[in-house]
């Protein structure tokens, strides 16, 4: 754990090594290495990899998850379990329903027709993290909004085990999402499938999902040839935390972020009473000792953990901007919260309050998980509806209202010395009858 001195002259300095995204080369030529030999080998590019990197054995049929799998992992899915999937789906519908994108036209200033047309993606590929620690809840916070925006084509992908099977609570969430194609294919290799295709994968349009810093980059390397949704990175977390805060509270808030395991998760505590900041901290060690996964917590928390004074709201208020963190705790009175919504416009998620977790954001409160990290929510947002679908403006002119526009386009065609395109309205009034 760091502590950083808010009133420091250095801190954005610091801040900015902190929380900046640098490029690994040795990431990026592992990668680019990998996505060569899928796009040129195929099915048994693919297969090696995951032979290499999943240590599962399979063939090309293998590498498919099956309607009866998928149908066996739905029945066997315990009461309680099916009803906490289906309520977040229920509730990530409900939210994404107020994010639709609908056509619209209207008249412009010549009479002209002009408007915007919405239209689902053809085929996209959804990469859900698996293996060890099967992440459920993806595929409901990206399938679901594919379902919801009418995608024909959907396919999964998600790494095997060693012995090549996949969570049954994984598939039985895909099975009512109402998903039907599913590959077992993980890492950089399976974003390298989905994005040139192989004899067994159809390629896709565009790539959704979170993952490591090897399928993020993969991510990166195909733009272009497919759409991206984003880079959603290693999970981070800031707690804002006032004297009102329960340290109990901030601290759990803490944890829960660091569990994430990967070692490169960014965790900040930002206080404005030191008190608050010293029991928080404290508390942390004390509910670490419970959890399962201590071990990786621990390493997580001794290089990813920020704890930050600051002496006043404005100070707070910088911090966290620059910052931009993917998910923003407000653990402060509730009187200010508005306030401080207000003025930190940079994070990707704002969990307001203090009966307000993260795991809320990530589980089943409406919202998609996979959110911008890396400082990246200076410019992007989580995922949503909108990217589903891929726009086209509409125009149309009748005759009339091409002559009102008659004037302004034979000028701009003048001034960019581009007459051919002047040419190409005024010869509609050539020879009328």
């Amino acid at each position: 754990m760091q502590h950083l001195d808010g009133e420091d002259s250095e801190l954005f300095e610091k801040l900015a090594f902190i929380s900046g995204s640098t490029r690994n080369l040795e990431i990026e030529s592992a990668v680019a290495a990998i996505l060569k030999k899928v796009c040129d080998e195929g099915d048994n590019g693919l297969l090696s990899f995951t032979l290499q990197f999943d240590r599962a054995s399979l063939s090309s049929a293998e590498q498919c998850v099956s309607a009866a799998e998928l149908n066996q992992a739905e029945e066997v899915l315990d009461s309680p379990d099916r009803s906490a999937i289906e309520e977040a789906i229920e509730n990530v519908r409900a939210f994404h329903s107020h994010c639709s994108s609908e056509d619209w036209m209207s008249i412009n200033s010549h009479g002209g027709a002009v408007g915007e047309r919405y239209y689902p993606l053809r085929r996209v590929g959804i990469y859900v993290p698996g293996g060890q620690v099967p992440l459920v809840s993806t595929v409901i916070m990206t399938v679901a909004l594919a379902k919801a925006a009418g995608v024909p084509e959907i396919a999964v992908t998600t790494p095997p085990k060693p012995d090549g099977t996949i969570a049954p609570s994984l598939l039985a969430a895909l099975s009512l999402c109402g998903v039907d194609e599913v590959y077992k294919a993980g890492g950089a290799q399976a974003v390298a499938a989905l994005a040139y295709g192989t004899e067994t994968i159809a390629p896709v349009d565009k790539i959704f999902g979170p993952g490591n810093a090897y399928v993020n980059e993969a991510k990166r390397q195909v733009f272009g040839t497919v759409g991206i949704d984003l880079l959603p990175g290693p999970s981070e977390v800031m707690v804002v935390a006032d004297e009102t805060a329960h340290p109990a509270y901030v601290a759990a808030a803490l944890l829960a972020q660091a569990e994430h395991g990967s070692g490169k998760e960014k965790v900040f505590l930002l206080s404005l009473d030191e008190n608050i900041l010293r029991l928080s901290l404290s508390e942390t060690e004390k509910q670490l000792e419970s959890l399962s996964r201590r071990d990786s917590i621990r390493s997580v928390l001794k290089t990813g953990l920020f704890a930050i004074s600051a002496s006043s709201e404005t100070r707070v208020f910088e911090v966290a901007n620059y910052i931009a963190p993917e998910h923003l705790e407000l653990q402060i009175d509730d009187s200010k919260v508005e306030r401080f919504t207000s003025s930190i416009s940079t994070a990707g998620s704002i969990l307001q309050g203090h009966y307000t977790p993260t795991a809320l954001g990530d589980f089943a409160a409406g919202p998609s998980h996979v959110l911008p990290t890396g400082r990246t929510s200076r410019f992007s947002a989580g995922l949503r509806l909108s990217d589903f679908f891929r726009r086209s403006s509409i125009v149309r002119y009748d005759l009339e209202a091409l002559r009102k526009a008659e004037d302004v386009i034979s000028r701009f065609s003048a001034m960019e010395e581009l007459d051919a395109h002047g040419r190409s309205l005024s010869i509609r009034f050539e020879n009328l009858h």
